[in-house]
């Protein structure tokens, strides 16, 4: 809420200035622009002076000659109009598209680049919303901002060419004028407000179709189809009405625009044909008013269209400035120190870590050594802080007190590029895009020799499995890798660090979502990937860790022990305690 009211206060201006700034980057584009817009405001006034001299003084004078050449002149203003109004439009519309370019661009650039907090917080659906949805809005505002002048300067010369044609008849039609201008504002206020709510409404139905599309095996199996089913209704049906709210204001403004327009032009028509009766004017004045007057109330229309966009643009704004320019959301932060990827100690000191709006820290006053080379393992019950102790090494998350060095410097004063490079990371959760086999092997390279993923993947024992693919490196693996199986995905992950050739290995519950097939093949590989590195190792499976350097014993976020196993369970009732549960059947036997 805070966020929204400091938008508020920097108000319109702010966010019209801001969206227009997208725009200097195509300053010729914009430039021609202007001067179609510039050219193109004298025409209108022009088609009516030329109808008033056709009429009052070639047609009465029968002068054949002359009405050929104004016959010429008027189609050449028609397809001048044309031509600058087709200019004006199309490059200020293509040039919207290159800022909508732009905008996804940075906006892509600077949520990828957001510390993980801030998408434990956040909703996929909605961040995917700002990118896709919400930008195209803000994409019309230069656009309509430059229509909206040219329409003011054409509405200038309309009204100068009236006066200049009959003072009188032009006050009859003016006096109806602030009339007109009320629904620009009022409407303009409606359309922005609903505006708003529709692009958070949108972000509603997107944050609910990315979550039943990912957790559609959830939804199977708990055969709840028809429950999702509702729920997307309601927020489809939220949407829905708001938008219809929007036309209803949107249309409704045309039409007092239309009524407006029409009392004007009845009351011209009577007292400007009464004024003709009575041979105050010719009919040729009266006709160039009524083009004018036909014409003045054209743009005013269009200046009420390009406040609704522009009143749309702003409502996207909001939301896409929001995270762009918000000082709440700012990128993470980095050292200048290069990791050169020769690891010799790792090292916390008292480091404690607490998630948001949580009561007690996640790891608390945490004192760890690592040497190189060494394989440490850390065991301890569900939600004892491991995977958050780890998950602090490649800054995911960054410690509130104590800290953690790296060859003696600490984490924060290392870039985050040559850190998180020169580490591997392999959990639970599998990840692949849906990209080639190879290319998913390869991330971490944006060239690449195929051998090298040949070498890798043997190395990860998925060699054999990938040439008997249908198109071996080249298949594509589906959206998560949902075309092979959990052993496999798990191999190819593996296979995707070796490739990356880290010096600090980090192995989360790699093996644990496997059966016991896939287990053994997949330890192999993570043999394979450990041999000269150093390593720590996450397992619930105490059978994975067992020949580790050092076993580190956590409950509660706290260290309670350290040692080899042997000295554990002589030492730990913890330890001793999990090691039983798995490997001692009589501790499972009822007494």
């Amino acid at each position: 809420m805070a966020r929204d009211i400091k938008l508020h206060y920097h108000g319109n201006r702010h966010l019209l200035m801001r969206s227009i700034s997208y725009f200097s980057s195509y300053k010729l584009r914009v430039t021609i622009a202007v001067i179609a817009m510039l050219l193109y405001t004298p025409v209108a006034p022009a088609l009516a002076w030329l109808t008033k001299y056709i009429t009052d003084e070639v047609l009465i004078a029968k002068d054949m000659a002359t009405l050929k050449l104004c016959i010429i002149g008027l189609v050449a203003l028609i397809v001048l109009k044309g031509v600058l109004q087709f200019s004006q439009v199309y490059v200020m519309n293509s040039t919207g598209i290159l800022v909508l370019k732009d905008m996804r661009r940075d906006l892509f650039n600077k949520i990828v680049r957001l510390p993980m907090p801030f998408f434990a917080e956040s909703e996929i659906g909605m961040l995917m919303s700002r990118v896709v949805s919400d930008v195209v809005a803000v994409r019309q505002c230069l656009p309509s901002v430059i229509m909206f002048v040219r329409q003011i300067f054409t509405l200038i010369g309309l009204i100068g060419m009236i006066i200049y044609l009959d003072s009188h008849l032009a006050f009859y039609s003016l006096v109806v004028m602030p009339i007109a201008i009320y629904p620009i504002v009022f409407f303009g206020q409606k359309i922005r407000k609903y505006g708003r709510k529709m692009q958070a409404e949108l972000s509603g139905v997107n944050v609910i179709l990315e979550e039943s599309f990912s957790g559609i095996k959830v939804i199977k199996a708990f055969a709840n189809e028809i429950r999702e089913g509702v729920r997307f209704h309601v927020e489809n049906l939220s949407l829905s009405r708001l938008i219809i709210r929007q036309i209803f204001y949107s249309e409704s403004s045309s039409r007092v625009m239309d009524f407006v327009a029409a009392g004007a032009g009845a009351t011209v028509l009577w007292i400007g044909g009464s004024r003709v009766i009575e041979g105050i004017i010719s009919p040729g004045e009266l006709t160039a008013f009524l083009v004018c007057l036909v014409q003045l109330y054209e743009p005013v229309k269009k200046i009420n269209m390009s406040n609704h966009q522009i009143q749309a643009g702003l409502a996207g704004a909001e939301r896409v400035f929001d995270i762009l320019d918000s000082p709440e959301i700012q990128i993470e932060e980095q050292g200048d120190t290069i990791f050169d990827g020769v690891l010799k100690e790792l090292v916390f000191e008292d480091v404690v870590f607490s998630y948001p709006n949580t009561p007690k820290p996640a790891v608390d006053g945490v004192t760890l050594n690592i040497k190189a080379g060494q394989r440490v393992a850390i065991v301890g019950p569900s939600g004892s802080g491991k995977t958050t102790l780890v998950n602090l090494i490649p800054r995911f998350y960054t410690q509130e007190e104590g800290d953690i060095r790296l060859n003696g410097v600490p984490l924060d004063e290392y870039s985050l590029n040559s850190l998180r490079m020169n580490l591997g990371l392999v959990s639970q959760d599998t990840f692949l895009f849906n990209t080639s086999v190879k290319d998913n092997i390869a991330y971490a390279r944006d060239e690449y020799d195929i051998n090298r993923v040949k070498l890798a993947a043997e190395a990860a024992f998925a060699h054999d499995f990938i040439t008997d693919m249908p198109h071996g490196y080249d298949t594509l693996v589906g959206e998560g890798g949902v075309k092979i199986s959990g052993g496999q995905k798990q191999r190819l992950t593996i296979a995707r660090a070796i490739m990356k050739n880290p010096s600090l290995l980090i192995l989360d519950e790699a093996t644990s979502a496997l059966d016991t097939e896939s287990e053994r093949v997949v330890q192999k590989a993570l043999e394979n990937l450990m041999q000269g590195r150093t390593s720590i190792v996450i397992a619930h499976r105490l059978s994975t860790v067992l020949g580790a350097d050092v076993i580190v014993v956590m409950e509660h976020g706290k260290i309670i022990a350290t040692g080899t196993h042997q000295q554990l369970i002589d030492s730990c009732s913890l330890y001793e305690r999990l090691y039983q549960m798995q490997f001692d059947d009589s501790y499972a036997k009822p007494v």
